[in-house]
């Protein structure tokens, strides 16, 4: 899971002069219906049309939001993933129409047909096990390596033959980042923080441990 400060850039107005005051009015009427508490950035090119933090990063002791608020990303570090993989291929180290089994012998017998490709796009057949009740209950708020993720749905029968069609699947993108970690001889926060952060100059975002001490960073609320 990686940690990034503000969010995604908003596509901003196609006119010559942005409504800023409009733009404000948008996310203040999500900010007091409660549905949404972060940070906000409109850009259009090189210039910053809007950057600004909505409700608070700590509820507990009312500190607001800023556009230098470290938020998680919750699913959007998947993107991070498929990157880390991409590079692994365009280096040579793995193929997308490799077998799983081919960078983890180990890989039971069931998934000889699914590749990395398949991984990437969801049509795996490996069920998600964000979904199963147990998670909820009890792994969810555990601290588990990606070998011990794996291990809790690396036994269950796929859901549908690989590539026969697509579903959702946070269990393959443990797995991929599984591989990553395999191919490249790095832990995962490395190969993302040498290859893709330290590159681009993206000083503000990384892996997230609970129990580093990070500025700036979030709490975290669900409704």
């Amino acid at each position: 899971l990686l940690v990034a400060s503000a969010s995604a850039p908003l596509a901003a107005a196609e006119t010559p002069q942005p409504d800023v005051a409009r733009m404000e009015r948008l996310v203040q009427a999500r900010v007091a219906d409660k549905s949404f508490m972060g940070a906000v950035l409109v850009a259009r090119g090189d210039q910053v049309i809007l950057s600004k933090g909505y409700g608070f990063a700590n509820l507990e002791w009312n500190v607001p939001n800023t556009p230098a608020t470290k938020f998680r990303l919750g699913s959007v570090t998947k993107q991070f993933t498929a990157a880390s993989i991409l590079l692994l291929a365009e280096r040579g180290k793995l193929a997308l129409e490799d077998p799983v089994k081919k960078h983890w012998p180990d890989a039971p017998a069931a998934w000889d047909a699914v590749t990395i490709y398949h991984l990437l796009t969801h049509t795996s057949g490996i069920p998600n096990f964000t979904n199963y009740p147990e998670y909820m209950q009890t792994w969810k708020f555990a601290s588990a390596t990606a070998e011990k993720t794996i291990a809790h749905f690396r036994d269950k029968p796929l859901e549908f033959t690989p590539g026969e069609r697509m579903n959702y699947s946070n269990s393959g993108y443990v797995l991929l980042g599984y591989l990553v970690e395999r191919v490249s001889g790095q832990p995962y926060a490395e190969f993302v923080r040498d290859n893709i952060f330290k590159p681009l100059g993206m000083k503000d975002s990384g892996y997230d441990v609970n129990a580093t001490i990070l500025p700036n960073r979030a709490a975290g609320y669900t409704p």
